[in-house]
């Protein structure tokens, strides 16, 4: 069946993760979608960056959550001459272009879900007139819950890993709440996904399925011949270039 292939955090084995320039040349790959991932800041704005630390991806230190836009903004990016951007920014980039937009709601350093992170999004989103290209992520269910409740015409997916699904109840508990939340996207880890292959292609189906981070030619090859929707990925260039002549 016909993959669509989404950019993980831009394409972040091409250039630096999360960043406005990943951002524009990720663009010119003509993906389906672009991932990312969304912090709040101290003074009410929204960063986008993965860690809820600056440590591993910028020259500065400590917790996003606990900046300024402005500060994050002044700090430099690993491998690129800009600072973390906010949303607004990056909307500005990938927003023009007829591009999927999957944007992660991040959780903080304990793993605890931002309280009130879910309407500062929203409104972004809802501002920007982006509803109708936006999916708003997260790996957690009360997240997923609270969007559906207050925003139901916001398209949504869940990303599962190993960890998370045991931190939630366990592989079947957790698909019972995603079929009453009616989540339209399931992206599952790679070796959870190879694991549970028939509990979700059972529960979810093939065309709501998808698999992150696919990135190594082996991986490509056996990804794009499962019976899967979605690819996201670190290279999607490669994914891309292969597209074509899987099964």
């Amino acid at each position: 069946m016909a993959k669509r292939i989404i950019g993980h955090r831009g394409a972040r084995d091409l250039w630096p993760e999360n960043s406005l320039a990943g951002f524009r040349n990720a663009l010119g790959l003509g993906l389906d979608g672009v991932e990312f991932d969304v912090h709040p800041t101290r003074d009410g704005g929204l960063a986008v960056i993965h860690d809820p630390t600056l440590d591993r991806t910028t020259d500065g230190k400590g917790l996003v959550a606990a900046h300024s836009m402005a500060e994050l903004q002044a700090l430099r990016l690993h491998g690129a001459d800009e600072g973390v951007p906010s949303l607004d920014q990056v909307l500005d980039v990938l927003a023009p272009a007829n591009t999927e937009l999957h944007i992660e709601l991040k959780a903080d350093a304990a793993e605890h879900p931002y309280p009130g992170l879910e309407p500062q999004v929203v409104a972004v989103v809802q501002r920007r007139g982006i509803d109708a290209r936006a999916v708003l992520t997260s790996f957690w269910l009360d997240v997923l819950q609270r969007l559906r409740e207050n925003w139901p015409e916001i398209r949504l997916l869940v990303s599962l890993n190993a960890s998370s699904v045991a931190r939630q109840g366990g592989l079947e508990h957790v698909l019972d709440r995603l079929d009453a939340l009616r989540v339209e996207f399931v992206a599952v880890h790679k070796d959870l996904l190879r694991k549970e292959m028939a509990t979700f292609q059972r529960r979810v189906g093939p065309a709501r399925l998808g698999v992150w981070v696919v990135n190594r030619p082996d991986e490509i090859a056996y990804w794009l011949a499962a019976p899967i929707g979605l690819i996201t990925s670190d290279r999607p260039d490669l994914i891309l270039q292969n597209r074509g002549r899987a099964p």
